[in-house]
């Protein structure tokens, strides 16, 4: 089987998992920004960024998205392969 797969393919969720991925860090820095004044004692930055840290839920939720695609897609080819 390994000769007919291809190193550099990729499978259909994965743009799916590489965009979640970044959404997700880009969530993730969001909250250490939002989070930083309240241990450092400075003003608390503006709401909104409170709906920025949100994109690390985001991102989980798009990245889960496209690994359930990338199931869906393999057991699509395994009945198919029978």
């Amino acid at each position: 089987m390994r000769d007919k797969t291809q190193t550099n393919s990729a499978a259909p969720g994965d743009r799916l998992v590489r965009a979640g991925a970044v959404v997700f860090f880009i969530g993730a820095l969001a909250t250490l920004v939002t989070v930083a004044p309240l241990f450092l004692g400075t003003t608390p930055f503006p709401t909104y960024m409170f709906g920025l840290s949100m994109l690390m839920a985001v991102g989980f939720l798009m990245a889960g998205a496209g690994v359930l695609r990338s199931v869906a897609e393999g057991r699509r080819q395994a009945r198919a392969g029978r």
